[in-house]
């Protein structure tokens, strides 16, 4: 488990299945212990355990599978309350609080906030506290989730809306994909300095079995090939490799396309 202090609350990462994070919000002046997308129940008891307190809470971003596993099985267990969003009621397990962007949860400690970021699933979210960003399978370190229900539209307006976020927000993803992701990232982006210099720096972090995971946005922005439309520079030398139009949706939505297949 690794942990990494806030202003108002510990993140605590817990590393599940093959490649899973499961992170638990402990808030520092409430007794609320909030665990966000508990692939595995198991682990998440055993660090409740370690921490000496009771969950209270659950956050599903999406309703996949390897994001809710936990749900039910903790529930049981501790009695705490589950939120998911309004568009997943019907699959995610054990629902108990609808929420969305305009109808955050009251979480006791600490300020929510709630940001619809679709493209992935159609009822993909996002919780924002403070400075830490848990987005789930839609922004990873270097890449972005598959567009299994959205369009690569809706997926390049959900990656806007965490790119106006302040550069210093910690992004907390749900997978350890970094290392394959910045790979594909080289190839598209073979000229950035930035890039080289963080596939280094996350060799090394692998190596010694430490996590990728939270990374800042800032390095995101420099960094992962899905973000790069935001630079008109980027934009402009992809579009013209590739033969399409020099628009950051249009270069996007070739990306994703070019990840998918690669």
């Amino acid at each position: 488990m690794f942990s990494y202090s806030h202003s108002n609350f510990i993140v605590h990462q817990l590393p599940a299945l093959k490649d899973n994070y499961i992170y638990l919000v402990e808030a520092k002046s409430s007794d609320l212990l909030i665990a966000i997308d508990p692939a595995d129940a198991s682990c998440v008891k055993q660090a409740c355990n370690h921490l000496g307190k009771p969950l209270t809470h659950i956050f599903n971003t999406h309703h996949h599978w390897d994001h809710t596993d936990g749900n039910h099985a903790l529930k049981q267990y501790f009695g705490c309350v589950i939120i998911g969003a309004s568009h997943d009621a019907a699959r995610i397990p054990d629902i108990d609080i609808l929420t969305g962007e305009h109808e955050p949860p009251q979480l006791p400690g600490l300020i929510a906030r709630v940001m619809d970021v679709r493209g992935h699933t159609r009822g993909h979210i996002a919780l924002l506290l403070d400075d830490a960003l848990f987005c789930g399978d839609t922004l990873f370190g270097a890449g972005c989730g598959r567009l299994f229900e959205g369009t690569p539209a809706e997926m390049w307006h959900s990656l806007n809306k965490i790119a106006m976020l302040d550069d210093r927000t910690r992004i907390y993803c749900a997978h350890e994909y970094t290392l394959a992701n910045l790979e594909f990232a080289l190839a598209v982006d073979p000229d950035n300095p930035a890039l080289r210099r963080r596939k280094e720096q996350d060799q090394i972090k692998r190596t010694h079995s430490q996590p990728t995971i939270p990374s800042m946005l800032a390095e995101e922005k420099a960094t992962n090939p899905f973000l790069r439309p935001l630079d008109e520079q980027f934009t402009a030398s992809y579009a013209a490799a590739r033969n399409i139009a020099a628009e950051a949706m249009t270069v996007f939505a070739d990306l994703r396309r070019h990840k998918d297949h690669w």
